[in-house]
């Protein structure tokens, strides 16, 4: 058995700003997701208040409002486009560097409905942390849904499809907020991977522009996150304007790439808005299909 090791500090970061949305932004809400927040428990170690994750700095409303407006966009467009997908006969949706996804907790009629399989594949603690808490929750593992320990410096493909994930099935993958830790060689690798799946599958991914192509207002912060992530241990290695990462997929065998510029992301899900919450440019998304 894996030894637990839990989440790491993204995803609960992650999983906590989506929660910020929903309690510290007006509606209309992009996404409503607690569940996440729910699986990280942060406040179990005795904090004095039900919300004292809310005093973490990282947690601060004003400072953090285009990061949180960016990771509930990037969640909403990944949704809207697997079950756009599942439409047109994808049946399988995987996740890289899962986290706490909580596609499958939160959107289990539409999977069904959509007769998609979903596959989580993240490091072998984390999934054992992440499969417990599902029981403790009431959530549990559906058959639907398979969490698929992965060691991704070894052959984590092949794990996968002993898993059951079918390669000559069309497929979603999705791998949101992963390409900053990975050497372009590594993401290329990835890339040529996921280009080898059946016709009609489809590669949405997030990336990490570089610093002076992001607003002058938000440098600050994506230097102050890029020093954090260097403290836990896990730098990141890559940054990419729109033309270089749509040339690794085409490189890589992707008959088709789109850039989705945080303008569209704004204009899709904050148009209606009167707070001025808006994306940041500083990580923006690819689609690419086979």
């Amino acid at each position: 058995m894996p030894t637990e090791t839990g989440p790491d500090h993204t995803a609960v970061r992650t999983a906590l700003w989506r929660a910020l949305h929903l309690r510290a932004d007006a509606p209309p809400h992009v996404i409503e997701d607690e569940v996440g927040l729910r699986l990280a428990e942060p406040d179990a170690d005795g904090a004095d208040t039900a919300d004292g994750w809310r005093a973490r700095p990282d947690m601060d409303v004003e400072a953090t409002r285009r990061t949180r407006a960016s990771i509930v966009a990037r969640a909403r467009f990944v949704e809207d486009l697997v079950l756009a997908a599942a439409g047109r006969g994808a049946d399988q949706y995987l996740v890289l560097g899962a986290g706490l996804d909580t596609f499958a907790q939160r959107r289990a009629a539409d999977a069904v409905a959509a007769g998609l399989r979903v596959f989580e594949a993240d490091r072998p603690g984390a999934v054992a942390w992440k499969r417990r808490r599902l029981t403790e929750l009431g959530y549990g593992v559906p058959g639907w849904l398979t969490l698929v320990p992965v060691d991704f410096e070894g052959d984590w493909w092949g794990q996968l499809v002993a898993a059951g994930f079918d390669p000559s099935r069309p497929a979603v993958v999705a791998s949101a907020g992963v390409t900053m830790y990975l050497t372009e060689d590594a993401v290329a690798a990835t890339f040529r991977r996921i280009a080898r799946l059946a016709p009609g599958s489809t590669l949405v991914t997030t990336f990490l522009r570089p610093i002076e192509d992001v607003e002058p207002d938000q440098r600050e912060q994506l230097r102050v996150a890029q020093r954090g992530a260097r403290a836990a241990g896990t730098p990141f290695l890559s940054f990419y304007a729109p033309e270089r990462m749509a040339a690794l997929a085409r490189e890589a065998g992707f008959r088709d790439t789109r850039h989705v510029p945080a303008e569209e992301l704004a204009d899709s899900y904050f148009a209606d808005r009167t707070d001025g919450l808006r994306p940041s440019r500083g990580e923006e998304i690819l689609v690419a299909r086979t």
